[in-house]
């Protein structure tokens, strides 16, 4: 590999590339569009819901439901400070996403249970008792 300037010219083209964007390349790293992966599954007597969601604590999630529509949400903010004799080095870090369902009509909206283990938020949303409408038949005259 030939050199240019001191530097092998790939490294010269990385480097470059990196500290010149705007973004510091980031936004490869951390999309600012990010949104976890849900499973949606349905039992005999529950809806469930898994969100991929690695990283986050319990507390950094927020679950509501209001008129039909459940919403998780999270937000998450970071801050590193490094402090040497020749350099200070802060970096910070900010990521949040929402998620809204609309839930069926016979989900009970005040018996949701939540869990999160590692990395997964799991919901048990429980189904109310349904009963088949009756179908009378109207003999014509």
């Amino acid at each position: 590999m030939k050199r240019s300037n001191g530097y092998f010219p790939v490294m010269r083209n990385v480097l470059s590339d990196f500290f010149e964007s705007e973004n510091l390349g980031f936004d490869d790293l951390f999309p600012s569009d990010w949104v976890p992966a849900v499973n949606v599954s349905e039992t005999e007597k529950t809806y469930d819901i898994e969100l991929a969601a690695p990283g986050l604590r319990k507390d950094d999630f927020h679950v509501k439901v209001a008129d039909g529509l459940l919403t998780i949400s999270s937000e998450k903010k970071s801050e590193k400070e490094t402090k040497d004799k020749n350099y200070t080095r802060k970096e910070f870090n900010y990521s949040s996403f929402s998620r809204s369902f609309t839930l069926p009509e016979n989900a009970k909206e005040d018996d949701i249970k939540a869990n999160y283990e590692n990395g997964v938020l799991r919901l048990s949303i429980v189904k109310s008792a349904v009963y088949a409408k009756k179908v009378k038949e109207i003999a014509i005259a």
